[in-house]
């Protein structure tokens, strides 16, 4: 028996069961192995064998991308644990405190979003009749291009 074998245990997943498990399509899988946010091993066959351990990865990214983490970020987050292992629920807590500043804001330009969907998109220009009562006189121009109000003042 060779060292892959040995190191393959009855309780590893294929690729089919990983994305059943995990509600992940496989070709997802395989990009996030590509990506190095997974690893797999291979049969004799050299057919990928995932540890059961990865569908706790793939849940750790799959909430982390539902609140809007880029997959970068995921990448880094998981380079900080020892050993590339799975990230523990203290992980999941310390990892999750250093996204908060970039999460409130997003929270907030969503905020303004509903806010002012009604009104306009925000984007500083008198080409609807409602942005002359929200931006009397073109003043946002002076904050820059693009829609301002929504994203942020990139003059302030």
């Amino acid at each position: 028996m060779s060292d892959i074998n040995r190191a393959l245990r009855s309780h590893d997943l294929t690729p089919g069961e990983l994305a059943h498990r995990s509600g992940v399509a496989v070709s997802a899988l395989h990009y996030y192995e590509r990506e190095g946010l997974i690893t797999s091993l291979r049969t004799a066959g050299n057919q990928r064998r995932y540890h059961r351990d990865m569908l706790r990865r793939v849940a750790f990214i799959r909430v982390s991308q539902g609140v809007g983490v880029s997959l970068a970020e995921i990448r880094d987050a998981l380079a900080t644990l020892p050993e590339g292992r799975t990230p523990t629920k203290a992980d999941w807590a310390r990892l999750s405190r250093t996204w908060r500043g970039a999460l409130d804001e997003r929270i907030a330009r969503l905020e303004r979003l509903r806010d002012t969907l009604d009104d306009c998109i925000g984007c500083g220009c008198l080409s609807l009749r409602s942005c002359s009562l929200a931006n009397p006189g073109d003043v946002l121009q002076e904050y820059g291009d693009g829609p301002v109000r929504l994203v942020g003042r990139s003059g302030a």
